[in-house]
């Protein structure tokens, strides 16, 4: 299936190539004269559930909560999330609150973090974003804009464990997010096989084919996430409407006795 996002960056809605996110050489594919909640609102019309907001940095929170209001618990939200915090999110319309960086301290799991965001709000309300780069022959995720490597390796025994604390999980293929250049198709099937709950994937789509073949290899267990290449975002590569056709055609397949 097809899950929206909207991307802000200085509350903005953007789309930036995610490696470049914490450097001075900062590339962004696109910037909406739009704001997030034309997008929202877009999404509520087509009962696109389960969509993801991102706050890339500061100035981005009132821009998101106008979002959460125009698709209340239709969307998650992330980005420099806490505990603290993670309540007065679910309380503004998110769904799912989803944390990354947080739940790491020094470059390693915290999972008394984790237990405690879980305890505020509920596994049933977390997603946590496991967004990695390929180092050697393994995922590794990263933090801090995806800028700072943890010690964490993306393989069937993290995602088996943190499962426990989570609703879902957020994947970003960091090293081919924003390019266009098509999926990390080796990830996407080793997301199928290793993980038991749902996981969004996110970069390099760029053909609705991308969406077809992220079916096909997470064995329809793996929904995509397609931002530069969707023509809502000044892309020519997929054409909205038809990520709407497909989650209907997927309904309407999945509906059948």
């Amino acid at each position: 299936m097809f899950r929206p996002c909207i991307d802000l960056h200085e509350g903005k809605v953007k789309q930036i190539v995610g490696g470049t996110l914490g450097d001075s050489g900062l590339k962004t594919n696109f910037v909406s004269d739009r704001p997030a909640t034309w997008y929202a609102e877009l999404y509520r019309r087509d009962n696109l559930r389960g969509g993801h907001i991102i706050m890339l940095g500061p100035g981005n929170s009132i821009a998101a909560k106008q979002a959460l209001e125009k698709f209340p618990g239709g969307m998650q939200v992330g980005g420099g999330i806490n505990a603290d915090e993670a309540g007065l999110w679910i309380d503004a319309g998110a769904s799912h609150v989803i944390v990354t960086s947080w739940i790491f301290r020094e470059g390693r799991l915290d999972r008394a973090r984790l237990a405690e965001l879980v305890e505020r709000v509920g596994k049933s309300r977390v997603v946590i974003d496991l967004s990695c780069r390929k180092r050697g022959d393994d995922y590794v995720v990263m933090m801090d804009r995806w800028q700072t490597y943890t010690d964490l390796i993306v393989n069937a025994e993290t995602l088996r464990e943190l499962s426990k604390s989570c609703a879902e999980f957020l994947v970003h293929a960091v090293d081919v997010e924003g390019l266009c250049r098509g999926i990390d198709g080796a990830l996407v099937e080793k997301l199928g096989q290793w993980s038991s709950i749902p996981v969004t994937y996110a970069g390099g789509a760029n053909s609705l084919a991308d969406l077809e073949e992220t079916t096909r290899l997470g064995r329809g267990r793996i929904d995509l996430t397609i931002g530069s290449a969707l023509d809502i975002f000044g892309g020519s590569g997929v054409k909205y409407v038809d990520v709407v056709a497909f989650n209907k055609r997927q309904r309407a397949t999945s509906s059948k006795p």
